[in-house]
């Protein structure tokens, strides 16, 4: 792996706001260098051996990133981001291997890898790579920042990705996508959420499988808000969808 560390640090400016990096990656010698390399420049970095203790960290913390090797004692890095991937189906993730086999890579990208990175690597491409991810998804929440929403009996709150039920202590935290979609069926209340439209704001293009996608989260919204049996998104065929709020219906 080859190192410009001096000339990185030199050169990309600190984040205010430490973003944390989970590493999955059994070689000692690559994952102590690389973790030093991101604190070097500014993340907050834990390692995990294996891959089970990878998914005990995930569970146990907040990651805006995950770096995971593939072959890995215990759980290999395929098994972990099936797991990762049922917990936050929104984190980033990069692959660090070694297999460099067609169908390990496609099944990579199938799994919802972000990247899929052949070592040996540059360190430095590594890092430009993590910060336009971290970027571009930072970039996307503040866009749809600081809004507080009242659906029949639930209170949602998008900059912080959560919706709460009425007299319940206990707040649901959304996923990016979920709470990308609610926001927007917020905004379009008891109006149609032209499907189009949205799919190019939270997936970045209309696709027949970011279609799929996105049906799949409007069934998650429909289950989170079924405890008001008032409130129902209903699909517009042909065109998107619609929040419906009775008590705030328009004439």
């Amino acid at each position: 792996m080859t190192l410009t560390m001096s000339e990185t640090i030199n050169t990309i400016e600190n984040d205010a706001v430490k973003n944390k990096v989970l590493l999955v990656e059994d070689d000692t010698n690559l994952g102590k260098v690389l973790k030093k390399y991101l604190e070097l420049n500014d993340y907050e970095v834990e390692l995990a051996r294996d891959g089970k203790l990878g998914l005990a960290a995930f569970k146990a913390s907040h990651y805006d990133i995950c770096l995971l090797d593939v072959m890995m004692p215990n759980m290999d890095g395929f098994t972990l981001a099936e797991e990762i991937r049922n917990i936050d189906p929104d984190i980033p993730l990069f692959f660090l291997t070694a297999k460099n086999m067609k169908e390990d890579i496609i099944k990579g990208y199938q799994l919802g890898a972000d990247d899929y990175i052949m070592k040996p690597f540059d360190s430095e491409i590594l890092l430009h790579k993590i910060k336009a991810i971290v970027k571009r998804n930072t970039e996307f929440i503040a866009a749809h920042d600081t809004e507080e929403f009242t659906i029949g009996k639930y209170y949602f709150n998008s900059r912080r990705s959560i919706l709460q039920l009425e007299g319940e202590k206990e707040e649901r935290h959304l996923s990016i996508k979920e709470n990308s979609l609610l926001k927007l069926l917020c905004e379009t209340k008891n109006d149609i959420m032209l499907r189009s439209e949205a799919l190019k704001k939270v997936w970045g293009s209309d696709s027949y499988f970011n279609g799929r996608s996105m049906d799949v989260y409007i069934t998650k919204l429909r289950k989170h808000l079924k405890d008001d049996s008032n409130i129902e998104i209903k699909t517009v065929h042909g065109k998107g969808f619609r929040l419906m709020v009775p008590d705030e219906q328009t004439s």
